[in-house]
């Protein structure tokens, strides 16, 4: 669980920063404003942000439950490239915005003071809205990549309550960081993170369909590395990187990663020179002065944006003088924010004096004075003076003076400019708020406070509940069907042409099996394997003109049919015609005699090998070892029959603890690596006798050994499977290089196999044969091509094009052969 949590500890840490830093600047403004009343609009829209990222989360979690598995794949990819494209948008906005973000967001909330709560809710709401839509994303995603929500959720939880942590810190000036490094080096991790998402996604939409090319392998350790293992966990949980990926996925990753990571690394030393140089007291970011800078920002980057804001809103008066004429330092001024934030009402007036003073000691250039933007000489922002609205001037301690203490002159008696001194009060005396105004707040007094933050969160779950209930299919005439020995499909009626879903409710007392097929033909267009009592699932399954019913088929009872119903209109749906055990019984005849001459070769061959080796004949030891393995290699279909035969015979080193040379590394590969690694005759001697006394006792098992017919149609695929993953990576050579040779025998096989199948397949999928006969003889053309007399070229000596071609031949091969297994599934429908 805890591998899984990483990436989203992470994201959550990061975006919850960010949101945080954010939320913290909008309080930070308001606060130094003196317009503390408004806090809870900004708390209003920070929870409908927080609402709609849930609501976005459910609405892809339910989404993509309604959808076929392959529609799932499908989904699940494009989210992953969507999410991919966010992440990386994130990281470099942050990395280019974040010195401009502060003064972004008070400008917007200066404009909000003065046009209602409506929009200042709605600043705050877009301002964390995105942070929150971009997390849901990437939580979803990589939760589905670790096929579980306990991890990732977890991971997410945690980041998010140090992110609140840090940014009270921060706020409270308790903490220091530089976050210009923190987002930098989170930036660049993210970035990997983001590479195998990307490489996760892609794999999904390759199985969707969406994508070819899910056969060709680039990487295949999956007879090496043990993806149980910690740390292949570790790595599948951080980086998404597999034992397996295709080619696709290897060039997504490293296309991403080398693009991504180059723009962001020179983009980082770009910007460098300017954040290492300390800026004079004057610059400091927009709308505070040097004097109200926090000591948190005074050791690292003061520049960096959302820091310098997070940190010295709330304390913009600690370069005013207290009531001593002493300056007041950071100690008086988080003082002053403690007490309630009205005391930095005295900046507006005060801190020009400081301020002034602040910049005549530092040799600041008038000029450099000059540019700070809508900020008074004493470096207050414009909202909290002469572009307050009325309303709020008249109405709070900054435009009173009330607690101003030097009676509402400020130090030195120095005003804000463009301040109308008639219009400022005596000492404490408010002026009385204009009448359209003073309606406005008995009207937001007799509303209750809990309305707007109620529906804010309502509305985002009411739509995402709508979106949920209209996107998922609903059931054909809201039918539920019935699935027992007594009442099998009791409640079906014809239903409409087009794709219908069914709600299959097993009524009876065992486990079953249901089929939706044509009666005629006894045609599957539709089945529900392992349906347990009391218990409901639905069918899915397109519906055209003809003729349906159920058949249930109850465990340890007999199938039942239910009444046939007919549904007009034209053809156009797909069945399958299924496949018993009877219907497989003279293609497994005729296979196992295959084996059986097979067999009886192998133990001629075998015998000749140890001749060779107790005769210390190497050369051709050599020669007799090809042909005997290639003879093993085409009885691919019964490996699964061998039992512990084919270990013996033609087992790997792979994962014995002494490798090469483990007392139970015997067989073919074993011969392999003596013959070609300079090993002796003598040496070679007992692996030799080993091998032909396994060979012989195979072929005496095998006749009373169990062969199971289902295992014919899923050998058809899974016998070049095996040759693209071990052979044509090498990974199964031992030294003499004959992996095309292994390939080839490989392929015979398959043929072989498909040969006793034609009958079955012809009349169910009369198409497929011809493709698979053009795929086999594209495949063989090229293996041909690298056998030269005796030798076989080496897989690590060809070159890339026809490397390519040959991983090209044998996936399409394999994709082509994918519906084999289905079309000859032994259903009892049968």
């Amino acid at each position: 669980m805890w591998d899984d949590a990483f990436p989203s500890f992470l994201i959550g840490l990061r975006e919850g920063l960010e949101g945080g830093l954010i939320v913290s600047i909008l309080v930070a403004t308001l606060v130094r404003a003196g317009a503390k009343s408004r806090l809870p609009q900004v708390w209003t829209g920070v929870l409908a942000a927080i609402a709609l990222a849930m609501s976005f989360g459910a609405v892809l979690t339910f989404t993509a439950a309604s959808l076929s598995a392959t529609a799932q794949e499908a989904f699940g990819g494009v989210l992953s490239v969507v999410a991919v494209a966010f992440v990386t948008a994130m990281v470099f906005w942050m990395r280019r915005s974040a010195r401009s973000l502060s003064g972004e967001i008070k400008e917007k909330v200066a404009g909000a003071l003065g046009m209602g709560a409506g929009v200042l809710i709605l600043t705050s709401f877009l301002a964390v809205g995105r942070e929150g839509l971009e997390t849901a994303l990437f939580l979803w995603t990589t939760a589905r990549a670790a096929g579980e929500s306990a991890g990732p959720l977890t991971g997410a939880g945690i980041g998010l309550v140090l992110a609140a942590g840090l940014c009270w810190g921060l706020y409270r000036r308790v903490l220091k960081i530089n976050l210009t490094k923190f987002f930098t080096a989170t930036g660049a991790v993210l970035i990997v993170i983001a590479a195998g998402v990307l490489g996760y996604g892609l794999r999904d939409l390759q199985e969707g369909g969406v994508l070819p090319g899910k056969a060709a392998y680039a990487v295949d350790l999956g007879g090496t590395v043990d993806a149980g293992s910690w740390y292949s966990t570790l790595v599948q949980g951080v980086f998404n990187l597999t034992p397996t990926m295709t080619w696709l996925q290897v060039l997504g990753y490293v296309g991403y990663l080398a693009v991504v990571m180059t723009l962001f690394v020179r983009g980082v030393r770009d910007t460098r020179p300017a954040s290492d140089t300390k800026p004079a007291p004057a610059t400091a970011p927009t709308g505070t002065t040097a004097a109200a800078l926090p000591e948190a920002t005074r050791g690292a980057d003061a520049e960096s944006g959302p820091r310098a804001a997070a940190a010295s809103e709330p304390h913009a008066a600690a370069g005013a003088e207290a009531p001593d004429g002493s300056p007041a330092g950071p100690a008086s001024a988080a003082a002053a924010a403690a007490e309630g934030g009205d005391r930095a009402a005295a900046g507006p007036h005060v801190g020009t004096a400081t301020a002034a003073t602040t910049a005549a000691a530092s040799g600041t250039p008038a000029a450099s004075r000059a540019e700070m933007p809508a900020v008074s000489q004493a470096g207050t922002p414009a909202v909290s003076r002469t572009e307050t609205p009325d309303a709020f001037r008249a109405g709070t301690p900054a435009a009173s003076g009330a607690d101003d203490p030097s009676g509402g002159d400020g130090a030195g008696g120095v005003r804000a400019e463009g301040a109308d001194p008639a219009r400022r009060p005596d000492r404490g005396v408010r002026e009385t708020p204009a009448e359209p105004h003073a309606q406005a707040a008995v009207a937001r007094r007799r509303r209750p406070a809990w309305v707007v933050p109620v529906a804010v969160v309502a509305v985002p779950a009411v739509v995402a509940g709508l979106v949920v209930a209209l996107g998922r299919p609903k059931p054909a005439g809201a039918q539920t069907v019935a699935v027992s020995e007594t009442e099998c499909g009791k409640g079906f009626t014809a239903p409409q042409p087009g794709r219908q879903t069914f709600q299959m409710q097993n009524t009876g007392s065992k486990t079953s099996e249901v089929y939706l097929i044509d009666p005629a033909t006894n045609a599957v267009y539709g089945e529900i394997e392992g349906l347990a009592p009391g218990t409901t699932r639905d069918l899915v399954a397109t519906v055209a003109g003809g003729s349906y019913a159920w058949r249930c088929v109850p465990t340890g009872g007999t199938a039942v049919t239910s009444k046939a119903v007919r549904v007009g209109g034209g053809a156009g749906a797909t069945a399958v015609v299924p496949v018993s055990e009877q219907d497989l019984a003279t293609p497994l005849k005729e296979y196992r005699q295959y084996v059986e001459r097979g067999l009886a070769t192998l133990v001629a061959q075998t015998g000749r090998l140890n001749a060779d080796i107790q005769g210390g004949d190497l050369d051709a030891a050599r020669a007799d070892w090809l042909t005997a393995h290639r003879t093993y290699s085409s009885l691919g279909a019964a490996y699964g029959t061998f039992e512990d035969f084919d270990k013996k015979i033609n087992g790997r080193p792979d994962g014995l603890p002494g490798g090469v040379d483990d007392k139970d590394f015997t067989g073919f590969h074993r011969i392999e690596y003596g013959l070609w690694h300079g090993q002796s005759a003598d040496r070679l001697k007992a692996p030799a006798q080993q091998l032909a006394d396994a060979a012989a006792g195979l072929r005496k098992a095998f006749p009373t050994q169990a062969f199971d017919p289902g295992d014919l149609p899923l050998r058809a695929h899974e016998i070049l499977e095996n040759t693209l993953q071990f052979e044509l990576t090498g990974q199964a050579d031992q030294g003499s290089g004959t992996e095309l040779a292994t390939a080839d025998a490989n392929l015979a096989g398959t043929s072989e196999l498909l040969t006793v199948l034609k009958p079955l397949l012809t009349s169910r999928a009369p198409h497929l044969l011809p493709t698979l006969d053009a795929d086999t003889a594209r495949l063989r053309k090229l293996l041909d091509a690298a056998h030269h007399g005796n030798a076989w070229t080496p897989v690590n000596r060809l070159d890339a094009i026809t490397r390519a071609r040959l991983d090209g031949a044998t996936g399409q091969l394999l994709e082509d052969l994918a519906p084999v297994p289905d079309l000859l599934e032994i259903r009892k429908s049968a």
